[in-house]
């Protein structure tokens, strides 16, 4: 994997602790998230990532999970999400996001965990704050922006 991809799915829910299905396409709001996703405003973990290739991994336990089964907003493809710091930079689309956290401690027996057995999202998953908002959709390219405190246009 490298430091570039593409976005294969954009995934949202109305309730936390629950799966997300794809929508294809949102809007990302500068220091909120995703546009009527459960988990907008939620402080430093706005926006969620999964690399498809991790739900791959997984699909040997549970063959019918699919984007938005570890409830990512988005999921990657090609993407080294694991080489990633807090504080990298990561353009999607035309947005802006930043690494705020890595992993997350799962909720106990949440919808996710319920349907998989296990939760890949406490050592697989990454979340974000977003810098520049704007309109993100299904095959939008993401990439390293920069690294850590560091930005292109610095």
């Amino acid at each position: 994997m490298s430091l570039s991809g593409r976005i294969i799915a954009v995934c949202t829910s109305r309730e936390k602790g629950t799966i997300k299905k794809n929508v294809g396409e949102a809007e990302l709001i500068e220091g909120f998230g995703i546009e009527g996703d459960a988990h907008g405003g939620f402080a430093h973990r706005q926006v969620s990532l999964i690399a498809s290739e991790d739900i791959e991994i997984m699909k040997a336990k549970l063959p019918e999970l699919v984007p938005g089964s570890f409830a990512e907003n988005l999921t990657t493809e090609g993407i080294d999400l694991a080489s990633l710091s807090i504080g990298d930079k990561i353009k999607a689309g035309k947005c802006l996001l930043e690494v705020s956290q890595i992993g997350k401690d799962c909720h106990a027996k949440c919808q996710v965990f319920e349907q998989t057995g296990e939760c890949i999202m406490p050592t697989k998953g990454i979340f974000c704050r977003v810098i520049t908002g704007g309109h993100i959709r299904t095959g939008d390219p993401i990439e390293l922006y920069g690294g850590a405190g560091h930005c292109e246009d610095d």
